[in-house]
């Protein structure tokens, strides 16, 4: 969406409302440079999105519960493997769709390989899992658009989507050249990270 002013509409993306935030040298494009300058002087994170910037608001209690077990039992089972959990402070980037977002959680071994092109050296281009606990109104970008994005990060081997409404995961795995799904309710086997996680766990409310 673009305003007549030149400005480019910012979406926000888990309420479904529109801010706008004027370009730069009114551009009615954002390239990545530009996105990163928005990011800057933002005091909200946004997803970048093949030239269109989505503004992210912050989640409900539930949410966050699950993202916290999520995070604290990769860093369990991982133990003393070589790999690290990132929260979602973390920017991951997909070069090849021109896209740069935030997810819930995000698993990187070995090394991080930053971004050259971020000068602030905030952003990522080697995750091996990402972790998306769903929510109402983003489900069906984070299933769909996202997802086919996020597949063309060449170090990638596994995604995990938790769903919020039922005590379910989804977990994507590279094969070959293809990804096949697993729906799992007991255990998540993720293989990529030899990680098992107990369903259980990972919907625990110490609070109910």
């Amino acid at each position: 969406m673009r305003s007549s002013a030149g400005s480019s509409a910012v979406r926000d993306a888990t309420r479904g409302t529109v801010a706008l935030v004027v370009a730069p040298r009114h551009h009615h494009y954002f390239d990545f440079a530009d996105y990163l300058r928005v990011e800057d002087d933002s005091d909200i994170k946004h997803e970048f999105a093949d030239g269109q910037v989505w503004a992210m608001s912050g989640g409900s209690p539930e949410h966050a519960r699950i993202i916290a077990n999520v995070a604290m039992l990769l860093n369990m089972a991982l133990g003393s493997r070589r790999c690290a959990v990132f929260s979602s402070e973390l920017r991951i980037r997909v070069r090849s769709a021109n896209r740069a977002t935030y997810p819930d959680a995000s698993v990187i071994c070995d090394r991080v390989e930053l971004d050259p092109e971020d000068p602030r050296g905030h952003t990522a281009l080697n995750p091996t899992l990402l972790v998306e606990v769903l929510s109402p109104s983003t489900a069906a970008y984070d299933q769909g658009e996202k997802l086919d994005y996020c597949k063309q990060i060449p170090s990638l081997q596994e995604v995990m989507l938790v769903h919020h409404d039922a005590r379910l995961v989804v977990v994507w795995r590279r094969t070959g050249g293809s990804w096949i799904s697993f729906e799992l309710t007991e255990v998540v086997e993720l293989r990529s990270i030899d990680c098992k996680l107990p369903v259980a766990d990972i919907y625990r409310d110490q609070l109910a």
